[in-house]
């Protein structure tokens, strides 16, 4: 099992600190505060001339807060569609961003703004380099910031401090803004996904593993998705079935794998039908006499409101307490005094409404 990360929390800011300049940075400090690669800074340096005033005798770039604010100024002006060499010769002659600065031949195309606008409140100082290089759709920079902060942090932190708040904000910009920032969450979203699924090894199944998957109508599967990552980063058994699973397709799956659990996604009350959770907790495997039912766990903020489940399902309100049950569950289902994990039925019943299946 991959042993836990010491876990670096910054202090609590107020809002707006992050953004004030330190003395001296590395390129990469500065990098992670702006929101984009170093690759990125290097390039604008090359060709701009927009680069850092002091060099360190090993020539490493040091940059001033002088340096930060003229950067500023620059991703600023990109991320309201200017182009780089016009927005690094203004940052250079020290003209002030402002709201009348719009692309060459029309007016500031839409959907387009600063990460300043997103609803970010007090966060990590990383979830606003994130927030920084999912306004400006900078790909490079976005996979950057999200490979740092779950090698640095581990799943959760990563999940719970910096993507998840990230993510809200944008989400909840784009609830109040219309159709705009619907290309940031996509773009944020996608790249999340991606980062999660490569950062960690498929371990081998040797007991019965942990299923998770959405509700039958429920599109959004980023959460279990981070689920699956922080499970597969202890070494748990976990199959993930990802978004709008049906409900026959799941009873199905059960039976053919036993899980020792199922968690059940749901992002809002519409998608969160408790038949689907009594109808899994009907079901039973293996051989007569040494029958098994799966433990249903519901999970998401669409559980809320729904009336409760039977006897034998619980409710995962959070990642971090979430992962704590599941692996509690696990240690109790694999410890040597416990029953052995019975095999699945290999020949499931075909007619899943006798389970009472939605």
């Amino acid at each position: 099992m991959t042993p836990r990360r010491e876990v670096r929390r910054p202090a609590a800011e107020p809002a707006g600190a992050a953004d004030a300049p330190e003395a001296h940075l590395t390129t990469g400090a500065l990098a992670r505060r702006l929101g984009v690669a170093p690759t990125t800074l290097r390039t604008w340096e090359r060709r701009y001339g927009i680069g850092p005033s002091h060099r360190d005798q090993g020539r490493h770039r040091r940059w001033s807060p002088t340096d930060v604010a003229r950067l500023e100024d620059m991703c600023r002006l990109t991320a309201r569609g200017v182009a780089p060499s016009e927005a690094a010769r203004l940052a250079l002659s020290g003209t002030r961003p402002s709201k009348s600065v719009a692309p060459p031949g029309g007016s500031r195309p839409r959907g387009i703004g600063s990460f300043r606008d997103l609803p970010l409140g007090q966060v990590w100082p990383e979830s606003r380099g994130l927030a920084r290089a999912a306004v400006r759709l900078d790909s490079a920079a976005v996979q950057a910031q999200l490979r740092s902060a779950i090698d640095t942090y581990g799943v959760v932190v990563a999940w719970e401090q910096i993507i998840a708040p990230t993510l809200h904000a944008v989400g909840r910009k784009w609830a109040t803004a219309d159709a705009s920032y619907v290309e940031v969450e996509h773009l944020l979203s996608w790249h999340v996904s991606t980062t999660l699924r490569s950062t960690v090894t498929v371990p081998g199944d040797e007991f019965p593993p942990i299923l998770l998957a959405c509700m039958p109508d429920e599109q959004h599967s980023l959460p279990i998705e981070a689920l699956w990552a922080a499970l597969v980063e202890r070494g748990l058994p976990t199959r993930i079935f990802g978004a709008a699973v049906p409900a026959e397709a799941l009873q199905s799956a059960v039976r053919r794998i036993g899980p020792c659990a199922v968690v059940l996604w749901s992002q809002s009350r519409h998608t969160a039908d408790v038949g689907v959770v009594r109808a899994l907790l009907a079901l039973e495997w293996g051989m007569r006499g040494a029958r098994s039912h799966p433990l249903a766990l519901p999970a998401g903020p669409g559980w809320e409101s729904a009336p409760s489940e039977q006897p034998g399902a619980g409710r995962l309100t959070g990642l971090a307490s979430g992962l704590a049950l599941l692996e509690s569950l696990f240690r109790t289902v694999r410890t040597p005094t416990s029953t052995p994990p019975p095999t699945p039925d290999p020949d499931p019943d075909p007619d899943p409404t006798r389970h009472g299946a939605t």
